[in-house]
């Protein structure tokens, strides 16, 4: 028998099934969801949860006339089958392959771009009051869940709609989770629905609440019931996450992504001796705890992300999850660190971002001593341009009062943890790289760093290499191939990325006839450019060339391969400095 599956190639494929088929294709587009991210890897439990929710929607929408924006993005894999991506999914996330996320320039029907969480509402709103003034009668759909209600952004949207009357349909994906569970009191509101009911309603919308997410027939009602409505409304939808594959729905947490078929038959994961950088955090937070009973970490919603469970049940009293709200995240740091505790704030480089006035109004400018520690500096693989971690230092630097380490390996790591625990005349910034260090045994003995020093780890005369953090890697590879021109190279660690060694610097400069510096961060506001200024500055000779991200968003794709096309490959460094030595 031909599989419902097979005959959906376009969005109109859907509308043309019978209601009576939608329960089959559910059962259907989940297998085929399950099958394919096991074997090529995804985000995997969320999108099972909303299976349901999304055939309902599809079969009862003019898309992409009418609009749905998924919230969190992560969610949307059940959307592309059914908008003619069905092929592409096996290729999501990776190198010229789908997006992992909604991407309106990969496909009409995903009305807007949300790889970060919360803004789904905001948007629609925006579509909306467009429409409103255009005339058209369209629907718009917000489905915000996953965590996704756990964000300040998420209210500042509802209470602006609730006032403007129109026609918006917010449909809340309840499955009790974000990555981790969710904490806080919306959580325990949502649990309870007639609790529910009246909070939202104070907020100004009508309520209805469809308990059975996973059942075709309850959801499919509650949709078509909501759709006909016009005023700002909020639709409670409770799901599973991971529903339909009995793995994923006993540990939601560790079945939020796969890498193809590594949690199903773990033998053939890639055996590693060397732990990550997030696993390394965290247990030098256990170490810095021991130390100093003032010690306390928060995280906005990524306590295994960033390693921390281990501190998170060890020290249950010293550990904040806030959940997805950035902005509350670094100032309740500063909060604390004003009350003379040493707080380890713990963000992704590219949520930083969202908190950049809280950064300088609230720890900053007062010079409060709170070490963040910014998880993902770099490229990233998989979840592309969202979520590369390449601004960092272009926004970091021109702040005063802060300092900003980029340690190179997993033991400098350590010892830059430790130097912002003893730090107390301001703020420090440690970023450091997603995935593996170099070392097997990183029980070292915590040592302060020389504030503002870098590091010579080979000296040269003709050639200065200068590495910023975890580039470190790729550059001694492409050093060792060079053979018998090895000894004209100079390598520099920078280790301290503000404030900078001037005084070496300058020497370094002086010495050479060429500085390559290598950098995971975008150059427009990099470290080249600040060398290149110095360089101009004093007066020197030296030419000076920087590898780092252009200035195009870098896409989606496999760490090593975006290492490679953005010239940052062991391979294009070593010919970038056989280049220079040809000089």
């Amino acid at each position: 028998m031909k599989l419902l599956l097979d005959q959906i190639n376009s969005h109109e494929d859907v509308r043309g099934l019978s209601r009576n088929q939608l329960a089959d294709l559910c059962v259907e587009l989940r297998s085929f969801l399950i099958e394919t991210i096991l074997e090529n890897g995804g985000h995997f439990a969320a999108n099972l949860g909303v299976i349901e929710l999304t055939v309902a929607l599809h079969h009862q929408l003019n898309l992409p006339e009418d609009v749905i924006v998924w919230d969190v993005g992560h969610q949307s894999y059940a959307h592309k089958v059914l908008t003619g991506r069905k092929e592409g999914i096996k290729n999501i996330r990776k190198t010229h392959g789908l997006s992992g996320f909604p991407s309106i320039s990969e496909s009409a029907f995903d009305a807007f771009g949300t790889g970060h969480s919360s803004t789904s509402i905001s948007a629609v709103l925006g579509m909306a009051q467009a429409s409103s003034f255009s005339g058209k009668a369209n629907k718009h759909i917000a489905v915000i869940g996953d965590g996704a209600l756990t964000a300040g952004q998420a209210y500042e949207a509802l209470n602006h709609l609730a006032e403007t009357g129109l026609d918006v349909l917010a449909i809340v994906n309840d499955n009790q989770m974000s990555i981790d569970d969710n904490n806080g009191n919306i959580a325990r509101i949502l649990h309870d629905a007639p609790l529910a009911k009246v909070f939202f309603e104070t907020l100004g919308f009508s309520y209805d609440c469809c308990p059975e997410g996973n059942s075709i027939e309850a959801v499919y009602d509650s949709v078509a019931k909501n759709i006909k409505e016009s005023k700002p409304r909020i639709l409670h939808v409770r799901t599973k996450k991971g529903f339909g594959y009995e793995a994923a729905e006993k540990d939601r947490i560790r079945w939020h992504a796969t890498e193809s078929m590594v949690k199903v038959l773990p033998d053939i994961a890639p055996k590693s001796k060397f732990p990550k950088y997030q696993e390394v955090a965290g247990k030098t937070l256990l170490e810095l705890a021991e130390l100093d009973d003032k010690v306390v970490v928060v995280t906005p919603a990524m306590p295994t992300g960033s390693g921390l469970k281990a501190f998170e049940a060890r020290y249950p009293d010293r550990f904040f999850d806030v959940g997805i709200a950035e902005q509350h995240a670094v100032t309740f740091s500063a909060g604390l660190a004003k009350e003379g505790y040493r707080v380890f704030c713990f963000i992704y480089s590219t949520f930083l971002q969202r908190a950049y006035d809280q950064l300088i109004h609230d720890v900053c400018i007062q010079n409060l001593p709170v070490v963040f520690c910014i998880d993902r500096a770099g490229l990233v693989g998989g979840d592309g341009a969202t979520h590369h971690g390449v601004f960092d230092l272009a926004y970091l630097k021109p702040i005063p009062n802060l300092d900003i380490i980029a340690p190179s390996s997993v033991l400098q790591m350590r010892d830059a943890f430790y130097t912002g625990l003893k730090r107390i005349e301001g703020p420090t910034a440690i970023r450091y790289p997603r995935g593996r260090g170099e070392v097997e045994d990183f029980h070292s003995a915590l040592q302060i760093l020389t504030r503002g020093e870098l590091k010579i780890l080979q000296k040269g005369y003709n050639l200065a290499i200068i590495s910023v953090g975890s580039c470190l890697s790729e550059v001694k590879k492409a050093i060792e191939g060079l053979k018998e021109l090895k000894n004209r190279v100079s390598l520099i660690d920078l280790v301290y990325l503000k404030p900078l060694d001037l005084k070496n610097l300058k020497r370094i400069f002086s010495t050479h006839s060429h500085i390559l510096v290598i950098e995971n961060g975008s150059l427009i506001g990099g470290i080249g450019e600040e060398l290149a200024a110095l360089i101009s500055q004093w007066g020197l000779s030296c030419s000076i060339k920087n590898l780092g991200i252009s200035g195009d968003f870098v896409e989606h794709g496999s760490t090593s391969d975006l290492l490679r096309l953005n010239g940052m490959d062991a391979a294009s460094i070593q010919k970038k400095v056989l280049e220079l030595l040809s000089h």
